[in-house]
């Protein structure tokens, strides 16, 4: 990809707030995107205030009931209309998210294909909202039960899957008739802005999508989230921020879906398929250069295929090609920032410090932007900050147990309950894993779990709520109960 290709890509984004159909300049001065490759600027855009985002809620709310009023088959074909548009303007989706992010093209283009699952899936689940009709149980009359869209939205996704993360919140918002105001990650904010164009091109009526870039997510937030026309909160990030948003939705009653941190299991069984398990590790843990809640975080492996384990992924890791995400054949790109770095480094020196042992990485890259490179520790212990905090980098922790049962209280033993992998060939183990991993996903002898088709959420302080799936539309439809007298009394 030439550089003249890049420019032309990032001036063809539009640079301002997405308001009721159309693109307003900021109140409050503008935001840096960097490359995080390079740590250059690569293009400036509006930073919204308070001010813009209650007009984005305005917006929101005078469109809902039109937007709620469309036939389901209206709402549908725009969403199937955005997924042709996407499949038509993939490449230019891939290079963004590359440039704003880091991540390889490859990936990139990973990313457009699973995030346009969302509006494909959502488009036919638009139309099949059920309900319920019944008698009640002592005959006296009839029961309905229908579902109806929740209200305004209020959807703030990370900067990790700059157009998975959105697609996941505003397509099922757009299908079950809710209006939103969407607040991307200040660090890769130009993909939604993209997508926010490329909606109002599918045909979807303004007001119903507003997009509010900001520096000032936690004033802007206090704001949206105090309004009381507001009805739902989404929020894909840190549980700690999590935690925050869902006591501000208490004081309004929001229906609130979190999906947040994780620190996933990945067991590896004596009697596993080692090819496999390898073959899974590097998806589970490498992908998005390790920034992903759904990342493998620890390794627990049986004593007795540990060290054949950590001698095949050291050898894998050790030629893995490391440089910026448009070049040829890179597998790992530059972390998001300079802090992600810097937190890797501690991570590893501490593990270090405690017994650990490093077999390949362990470093910061010197020079321009922020690479570190991609690491194997072996011998890490349960409580080593490596295997108790989220890692979000490079870094494979490998740990070692003897029986299953010390292997699922391992795998247990954190706060958090997104997702966990487990390898086996037994059969019944792998029924008992199922049961026994306390995760709201599991990957049985698979690294990659998340598709459109599954509801994708977590347990204990990994989040509430479903993102996908039948069950994805739920979150933003409320059900209501009406009693008839029996027609025959």
């Amino acid at each position: 990809m030439t550089h003249h290709d890049e420019t032309a890509l990032l001036e063809g984004v539009h640079g301002a707030l997405y308001i009721d159909g159309e693109w307003v300049a900021g109140e409050d001065g503008t935001i840096d995107v960097t490359d995080p490759s390079t740590g250059e600027v690569i293009k400036t855009i509006a930073n919204g205030s308070v001010a813009d985002g209650v007009r984005a809620l305005d917006a929101a709310v005078a469109a809902q009931d039109d937007w709620a009023r469309t036939p389901a088959r209206v709402r549908g074909e725009i969403l199937r209309k955005a997924w042709e548009l996407l499949q038509e303007r993939k490449e230019d989706f891939a290079l963004l998210m590359t440039l704003e992010m880091g991540k390889p093209l490859a990936e990139a283009r990973g990313e457009v294909a699973y995030g346009g699952e969302f509006l494909r899936w959502f488009s036919e689940e638009a139309v099949r909202i059920g309900g319920r009709y019944a008698q009640n149980p002592e005959g006296t009359g009839q029961m309905i039960v229908t579902h109806r869209p929740v209200g305004p939205c209020y959807l703030i996704t990370p900067w990790n899957f700059p157009l998975a993360m959105a697609t996941r919140k505003i397509a099922p918002a757009i299908a079950a008739g809710c209006t939103a105001v969407v607040k991307p990650a200040t660090l890769t904010p130009l993909t939604t802005l993209a997508f926010a164009q490329l909606l109002e091109d599918a045909g979807l009526p303004k007001g119903v999508i507003n997009v509010v870039t900001t520096k000032s997510t936690g004033a802007l937030t206090d704001r949206i989230m105090s309004d009381d026309r507001l009805r739902k909160v989404s929020f894909t990030g840190s549980t700690p921020v999590g935690v925050g948003l869902l006591k501000q939705a208490a004081d309004n009653v929001l229906k609130a879906s979190m999906e947040l941190g994780g620190n996933a299991p990945f067991v590896v069984f004596e009697d596993a398929d080692l090819d496999k398990a390898v073959e899974g590790a590097m998806l589970a843990k490498f992908r998005n250069i390790g920034q992903a809640c759904t990342a493998a975080n620890r390794f627990i492996v049986h004593e007795s295929v540990a060290d054949e384990f950590s001698a095949r992924i050291t050898e894998k890791v050790k030629a893995m090609k490391v440089g910026r995400g448009t070049e040829d054949g890179v597998q790992i790109g530059p972390l998001v920032e300079q802090k992600a770095v810097t937190n890797a480094v501690r991570l590893v020196d501490e593990a270090v410090a405690a017994g650990a042992v490093v077999t390949t990485g362990g470093k910061a890259i010197e020079g321009a932007g922020s690479f570190f490179e991609p690491t194997v520790i072996d011998r890490v212990s349960a409580d080593m900050s490596v295997s108790v905090e989220e890692i979000f980098g490079p870094v494979v922790g490998i740990q070692r147990f003897s029986t299953e049962a010390e292997a699922v209280s391992l795998a247990n033993a954190t706060e958090y309950g997104l997702v966990g992998y487990v390898f086996t060939q037994d059969a019944a183990r792998g029924q008992r894993m199922i049961d026994l991993i306390d995760t709201g996903m599991m990957g049985l002898n698979v690294g990659v779990v998340s598709n459109a088709a599954g509801p994708f959420g977590g347990v204990k302080q990994s989040g509430l709520g479903r993102e996908g799936g039948a069950e994805g539309i739920y979150e933003y439809l409320e059900t209501k109960y009406t009693l008839m007298p029996n027609p025959y009394a």
